[in-house]
């Protein structure tokens, strides 16, 4: 099983360029006014449509959950490198767990985070994270 998103971008380019470090993955199609990732880790479908504009939610996020933290350093590796980390959490407090992640905002302006929980709390978030910001 696979979750299928589809996100309009109005630059193809610079969105494909932020997905294919965000995933670690190359596009399978490329066109023109299209492209498509596919993905088994994270089991994924993202499509991205050329569009004169774009109006993503200022609500919502995205995410990726990976097994361990060590997975979380090599998403900040790569999204460092690349100049698309935004923030960095080591063992902070969001949503409810005590988590590890990046986050990094695509073209379009919607945030992305790569994150392991460590552990269940109490409390719903830190006031220093970018958590749910």
């Amino acid at each position: 099983m696979k979750t299928h998103l589809n996100f309009a971008t109005a630059n193809l380019e610079k969105s494909i360029e932020f997905y294919r470090t965000l995933l670690d993955a190359k596009p399978s199609k490329v066109l023109d006014d299209y492209a498509l990732f596919i993905t088994e880790q994270p089991g994924l479908e993202l499509a991205l449509d050329l569009s004169e504009s774009v109006s993503p939610s200022r609500d919502a996020h995205y995410g990726i959950y990976v097994e361990t933290a060590a997975g979380v350093e090599r998403a900040i590796e790569r999204l460092q490198g690349a100049g698309l980390a935004s923030a960095i959490e080591r063992e902070e407090t969001c949503c409810y767990a005590n988590q590890t992640k990046v986050w990094a905002v695509d073209p379009e302006g919607r945030r992305w985070e790569v994150y392991t929980v460590h552990e269940d709390t109490e409390d719903r978030d830190d006031p220093e994270t970018a958590c749910c910001a």
